[in-house]
């Protein structure tokens, strides 16, 4: 029941979210003739664009499968990882800064059999993948895109690129280096400490428990170094086709002056823009770093279409069909809970 609320309240934010922000973007807006330009699009470019959606999320799940495989759990299949992968979205999208995502993954995996060492290793490793190609393009888009980053999206821009940074820092700290990341453990105990947190020795005895895990991943990847190479080729793939969005988005409207290579680099600017501001999906500053990157592309009468569109395929679409996949597997884990005996239930709970 807790868990519940707190997934209704975390829906009931992300809709006030939602509603503030196309209020503020919209209201000075001419309503019909965005939607006469979202009914006049091309659909087959649309269709393109959900395409792409769909296979992003699919190499994702390729990923998570190619390294719990390996890690000893051969029985998941690629339609259970595809399931993971809509759950991580729809979790990380209503939650801020993603945060729910990979917990509820590795719940959920945890309920299919899948060992909690497996899965966070598989989580540990699709996230460090996806941070270095994330990064890395939108720092190469910079170089040759960067004039199109105006006001205060520069400074957005830097705190993203600067806080994912970070973020990757400590991730490749923490698999790579036990020494360093056993000083960072030993500094937040004696922070800890210092402030008379309650339950410290749990909390303790939970950041020794990260540490091993990270360990664990190291000593992996060590081992794999092939399998993080194709990790990171595979993620490039899902990366570009996820940048192409825009540009189907562009088509669908009607525009051709603009090549396919300039929109994934655009797009890359505006994911690492975007993705440092702590706010559930990124809501309101996507929909608005949007209209301000590619305000020079799409004219003034087709950026708010253009936005619609593109952030209904890339974002709002799937936390639909990602929210359905949710709610089956939540029916389907009761169903399975009244026919287990009591004591398999409270222990798949812990």
């Amino acid at each position: 029941m807790k868990k519940t609320r707190k997934i209704i309240f975390n829906l009931i934010f992300f809709f006030i979210l939602i509603d503030v922000t196309f209020y503020v973007l919209l209201k000075d807006q001419n309503i019909f003739d965005i939607f006469n330009l979202m009914l006049s699009s091309n659909k087959a470019f649309v269709l393109i664009a959900v395409f792409c959606m769909l296979l992003y999320l699919t190499l994702e799940g390729v990923n998570m499968r190619r390294t719990l495989r390996i890690s000893g759990n051969e029985q998941v299949s690629l339609a259970n990882t595809l399931k993971y992968s809509f759950i991580g979205f729809f979790f990380s999208a209503i939650t801020p800064a993603a945060s729910g995502g990979q917990p509820m993954q590795i719940y959920y995996m945890h309920r299919d059999g899948v060992s909690a060492s497996g899965s966070t290793l598989a989580l540990l490793m699709n996230l460090c993948s996806f941070q270095i190609i994330t990064i890395s393009m939108a720092l190469f888009s910079l170089v040759f895109l960067g004039h199109y980053l105006q006001g205060g999206m520069i400074a957005l821009f830097v705190i993203g690129i600067a806080l994912n940074s970070t973020a990757l820092a400590l991730l490749i700290i923490g698999i790579f280096s036990r020494r360093i990341s056993k000083w960072f453990v030993n500094f937040a105990i004696k922070v800890l400490k210092k402030f008379k947190v309650k339950n410290i020795e749990a909390k303790i005895d939970k950041l020794n428990n990260e540490l091993d895990k990270y360990q664990a991943t190291s000593k992996y990847i060590k081992q794999n170094k092939n399998v993080m190479w194709k990790m990171l080729l595979t993620t490039f793939i899902q990366i570009v086709i996820y940048y192409t969005i825009p540009y189907w988005v562009y088509r669908a409207i009607g525009f051709n002056n603009v090549n396919i290579v300039k929109m994934i680099g655009l797009q890359a600017m505006l994911y690492a823009t975007v993705s440092g501001i702590p706010l559930p999906g990124a809501v309101g500053v996507s929909e608005s770093g949007f209209m301000n990157i590619f305000k020079q592309i799409f004219t003034a009468e087709t950026i708010s279409g253009a936005m619609l569109i593109n952030r209904g395929v890339s974002f709002y679409l799937f936390v639909i069909i990602s929210g359905i996949v949710v709610v089956f597997n939540m029916f389907k884990s009761k169903k399975e809970d009244k026919n287990k005996p009591k004591e398999e239930v409270v222990a798949d709970e812990t």
